[in-house]
Order: structure tokens, then C-alpha cells, then sequence
């Protein structure tokens, strides 16, 4: 098969695109695919006057491995120049596959753009479609769709640039972007003296920023695969919280699959994640991430993920290899469900 692996673009989240799109690469290559990786933002000189040229190239099967902190996307820009999100040759490269392995992260990958246009070209692609992804993507959207759903979300408020920046939360209460993802620029704000300078760093990510009630409990997630709930992790934090570093830092975070709950816990936060997979109109696979609350025993939904990290040790491998599926067999998992969606 003929696979278009885009990677990359201008997010905050490019490096742990890049680690993904190069793990996904090496493995469906293995699997016996032509497969090309191209870069979103940056795309291909070469490939933009001869497509078929980096479906014969392996030169990119290095693995990436992501940084400490959040990557310098003005660095980023000055490579390539200008602010399009769509580097040349990536349209033709595109076109030239019979499906696109979406391995992108963050704002430009996942808020339905990219989808959006890969449908106008007629391509298709792995993971939710637009509507879907820009649904996910507001994290004030998705709550208001959970709660029409009965599903449980922390309270809180949405913030515009410019507008009150009240506390009417109270403390200690979590402030993050709006429609980021990686937990960048999300903090635990404790006391009153840290919530201007939180709410500063989401700005700098957002035109909104989420203010909602901390809930003190166990994080777990699922991931969905083609409707139905897969495995669940526990999600520990060996410091502070679930962070960009203590994300994608190898021996930071304790993730256990499955994770230790009784069987109706097991069972009732896979079933609300099927909820969840449904309100927001998810196509192929997804993941939820929750809190199982200390204080009502509620798991309370804080975002779904259209396209979760999919590096060999990412949370949905993990659920994969729980259910038997090696990592090149999940990757080809993938792009079979996600096709059902252009045979409807």
C-alpha cells in the first residue's frame, strides 16, 4: 500500500509529531508499504516537482526523540519562511497516496483544518474527520457536548483575551489553553498570587484560556478504537503532574495497563468513553482522559485526544499490546478504520 505519513507543521507539540510520524514510517515500512514522510510546515522542494520520489526513500526511518520542553517553532518558521501551515510538495505527496497517515499534534493538526483541506483535494486520511476534530480540539466546546451527554466534566469558566480574568473558580483551580493539547502552558494554581502568571503563559497560547475546579483523583485514560473502548492506563506522575516533560520523558511517569480498578469502574469509564467518542462525531479511533474523583467517586471527562501520541511506548500502543496487537499491526489497525468512514 501507498502511505503518505504527514508529520511536523507549526504546533507546539512538532517535536512529539515528528517522534510519531518517524515510529509509524519505520513500522509500516517493515509491514512492506511504499511509504513517504513529509513534513506539514516545511514540506519537500524535491517532492513538490516529483512527488513519487519520497515513496522510495527510507533516509528518514532515524527515530526522533522528543526534547525536554516545547520546541522553538519561530526557529521553526525561519527554515522554511512565511506563515502558511503547508509546506511545498505536501499537497502532491498527498495526492499520490492511497491513504494519509495523520502522525500530526497540536492546534494545526488536530482543530480540523488539515482535514478540511485534505477533503476539498479528495484525500483520504486516517483519524476523525473535520467537524469532529474541531469539536475535540475547544476544550469548551467538548464540555458543553459532555454535559448534554450526561457525561461528567470539572466546572468551570472560559476566559477571553482582553475580557474579566475573575477567579470566580476559586482554589485551587487548573488553568490551560483553550485548544492546546500536551498539557503545554497548563498549570495547578494553588494559591491566588500564581493565577495572573498562569493565566499569562495560556495566553500566549490561545485567544481563550479554561478555568476549571481541580478535581483531586486518580487520572486514567482509554483509548477508542472503531467505536469500542480499549484497555485502561493509570496514569502516575512520579512529580507533580501529567506535564509536557513528564509526558514524553522516559522513567518521569508510572503507566500501568490495565489499570488497577474494579471491574464496574473498569466498565463504566469505558463505556463513557464510547460516550464521549460518540458526542464529539469521532471517526476511526480517539482517546479520553479522565479523573476518577476522591470525593464523589465520579470520573469526571477532561478532554478526548483525535490523534493520541502513537510513539511505540505511547498510551494507545500500550493498549494495543494489552489486546495483542504489535505496534505495526496497530498502525495498519488504524488505517483500516479509518477507512470505513469513505465506504459509508
Amino acid at each position: 500500500m501507498k502511505i503518505a505519513v504527514l508529520c511536523g507543521g507549526l504546533s507546539s507539540e512538532r517535536d512529539v509529531s515528528i517522534s510519531t510520524g518517524s515510529c509509524v514510517a519505520r513500522a509500516l515500512r517493515e509491514r512492506g508499504h511504499q511509504v513517504a514522510l513529509i513534513d506539514l510546515f516545511l514540506g519537500n522542494e524535491a517532492a513538490a516537482a516529483e512527488p513519487d520520489v519520497l515513496f522510495s526513500s527510507d533516509t528518514d526511518s532515524a527515530l526522533y526523540r522528543v526534547g525536554e520542553t516545547e520546541p522553538d517553532l519561530d526557529a521553526v518558521r525561519r527554515q522554511r519562511g512565511g506563515e502558511s501551515i503547508l509546506g511545498p510538495g505536501v499537497i502532491e505527496v498527498c495526492q499520490r497516496a492511497e491513504i494519509v497517515f495523520l502522525a500530526l499534534h497540536g492546534a494545526e493538526g488536530e482543530n480540523g483544518k488539515v482535514q478540511a483541506l485534505l477533503d476539498l483535494y479528495g484525500v483520504m486520511y486516517t483519524g476523525s474527520g473535520y467537524l469532529g476534530s474541531a469539536l475535540a480540539m475547544n476544550k469548551a466546546l467538548s464540555k458543553t457536548l459532555f454535559r448534554a451527554a450526561g457525561i461528567h466534566t470539572p466546572p468551570g469558566i472560559v476566559l477571553h483575551r482582553g475580557g474579566s480574568l475573575s477567579a470566580e473558580v476559586g482554589f485551587p483551580c487548573v488553568v490551560k489553553p483553550c485548544s492546546g493539547g500536551s498539557s503545554v502552558a497548563t498549570a495547578i494554581v494553588r494559591e491566588e498570587k500564581d493565577y495572573l502568571p498562569a493565566l499569562e503563559a495560556a495566553f500566549s497560547c490561545d485567544e481563550d484560556v479554561l478555568v476549571e475546579k481541580y478535581v483531586k483523583g486518580r487520572e486514567v485514560t482509554v483509548g477508542v478504537m472503531d467505536g469500542k473502548a480499549m484497555p485502561v492506563i493509570e496514569i502516575i506522575p512520579k512529580t507533580g503532574f501529567y506535564d509536557y516533560k513528564n509526558k514524553y520523558q522516559a522513567g518521569l511517569t508510572e503507566e500501568i495497563c490495565p489499570a488497577p480498578l474494579t471491574e464496574e469502574e473498569t466498565a463504566r469509564v469505558q463505556r463513557l468513553t464510547e460516550q464521549v467518542y460518540a458526542a464529539l462525531k469521532l471517526d476511526a479511533y480517539g482517546r479520553a482522559d479522565f479523573l476518577l474523583s476522591e470525593e464523589d467517586g465520579e470520573f469526571y471527562c477532561m478532554e478526548a485526544n483525535t490523534l493520541p501520541g502513537m510513539t511505540p511506548t505511547s498510551l494507545i500502543p500500550q493498549m494495543a499490546a494489552a489486546q495483542g496487537l504489535s505496534y505495526g499491526e496497530l498502525c495498519e489497525k488504524i488505517i483500516e478504520v479509518s477507512m470505513k468512514k469513505y465506504k459509508k
